[in-house]
């Protein structure tokens, strides 16, 4: 285990790297007549007699009515088997050492083409070592629907040529769905490849362009849409009612200050003002910070996609200035390490997940811990990739198959998947309407603070 100080330069690394970028009868002889015997011959009689009357002609017995042969009753149709169920609890409490007998039926090939480099290696490397786990177990207290799960993990080394690549080296392993990696543009080069025949479900990926039903393309998480509009209703509920924001054009860090400006001001709040940064880049924002401690009014809140030590550097200016506003920020937070970075005591951010100590998430990190005698640093991600692993589960329950196409079109329509993070349901969507956890950092640890959907 690496101690803190290391693990904060770590996540800093990796933050500035980040940002750079589910079948005759037979019949015996007859015997001739025997021959008559002789007799001898009657006297002839005095008088011949009267002739007999000729007799009438008996009048044919009516045949009897041909009687059909009763029907034989038809053997009752057996009542088909009901459909297995994930049982999640038991799954996860799955002993390594005392398994069930070993599904035998053909294999449940799951793919993941996970991104080891330096740009995404901070959400696949414990995702795919989560992954991996969760499969051991599943396996081990039955498998599913008589199939044994296989994981199928491959390199993409943040490279959009060798993601292609791979995805094509996962299809010609007839892998019934594959995991994919984080970012849009290596996400986008293994849809290329797939084209609609597999589906692809991207394990931390918040982009709502990748949840596109026609190509199966999927994500195992809300979108930044969701994200953002919670984050909003909670600055609101919180009785903050202006706001400034820091974003930088495109996607995430510009897409979620534009989807928040827009539930908030919706809900009657003002954002004052929005502020420019680059992200992994900026340490200092005092010019950003002179102009907001300028205005007037004053905002009771800050809200962008920060990465972690840049939000904590900002709030430390904001607080020299003078200006008290509330830190609120996106999941960025925790993919970049939040709760190793000193300074963010009192920030509030969105989440997949919250580490609730009798819960799913923190049983399976244990689990592993004992199982493995190592810890697996991104909770969150973790808990999505076995989320992404039991949605593929229960649509090959539900459809009976391992066909991918088929099992893909029984993901979108699945409703009420029991995951680690929540409820998982798509109901015709490319992204489950799981929860947006709101947390609050106190004494270095998350509490939660609200929770929606």
């Amino acid at each position: 285990m690496t101690t803190n100080t290391t693990r904060k330069r770590l996540f800093r690394i990796l933050a500035a790297v980040l940002a750079l970028a589910l079948v005759a009868a037979a019949c015996g002889d007859d015997e001739g007549d025997a021959e008559a015997p002789a007799t001898t011959a009657a006297p002839a009689p005095t008088e011949a007699p009267e002739p007999a009357p000729d007799p009438e002609p008996a009048e044919p017995e009516a045949p009897e009515p041909e009687t059909e042969p009763e029907a034989a009753e038809p053997e009752p149709e057996p009542e088909p088997a009901a459909p297995m169920e994930l049982d999640v609890d038991a799954i996860l409490a799955a002993d390594l050492s005392d398994c069930s007998p070993a599904p035998q039926g053909e294999p449940l090939r799951i793919g993941y083409a996970a991104d080891f480099s330096d740009l995404g290696g901070f959400v696949d490397i414990p995702a795919a070592k989560a992954a991996e786990y969760f499969v051991e177990l599943l396996n081990c207290w039955g498998g599913v629907d008589g199939h044994p799960v296989e994981m199928v993990i491959r390199d993409i080394e943040g490279d959009p040529e060798t993601a292609g690549r791979v995805a094509q080296e996962l299809l010609d392993e007839n892998v019934t769905a594959i995991l994919g990696p984080a970012f849009f543009d290596v996400n986008q080069a293994i849809l290329q490849v797939t084209a609609g025949r597999v589906p692809t479900i991207s394990v931390s990926s918040t982009e709502p362009l990748l949840a596109d039903p026609e190509q199966l393309s999927l994500l195992a998480s809300f979108t930044d849409t969701a994200q953002a509009v919670a984050a909003a209703q909670f600055a609101i509920e919180k009785g903050w009612m202006t706001a400034v924001t820091f974003s930088v054009p495109g996607p995430y860090f510009g897409y979620v200050v534009e989807v928040f400006t827009e539930e908030y001001e919706s809900l009657g709040g003002q954002v004052l003002g929005d502020y420019p940064f680059v992200p992994a880049q900026t340490t200092d924002f005092s010019a950003q910070v002179n102009e907001i401690a300028g205005l007037d009014p004053q905002p009771d809140v800050v809200y962008s996609a920060l990465l972690a030590f840049q939000a904590a550097i900002l709030g430390a200016q904001l607080s020299e200035a003078e200006v008290g506003a509330e830190m609120l920020v996106a999941d960025a937070f925790t993919a970049t390490g939040g709760y190793f970075v000193d300074g963010v005591e009192g920030f509030f951010h969105t989440s997949h997940t919250f580490p609730d100590p009798d819960g799913r998430m923190v049983r399976f990190l244990a689990s592993y811990e004992a199982v493995k005698g190592g810890v697996i640093e991104s909770e969150s991600y973790s808990a999505l990739a076995a989320d992404a692993i039991l949605v593929i589960s229960d649509a090959v329950i539900r459809s009976g198959s391992l066909d991918p196409v088929t099992v893909g079109e029984a993901i979108i329509a699945g409703t009420g998947v029991d995951g680690l993070t929540g409820v998982l349901t798509y109901d015709g969507g490319g992204s489950p309407n799981t929860p947006v956890y709101v947390h609050e950092v106190v004494n270095g640890q998350p509490t939660l603070a609200a929770v929606y959907g």
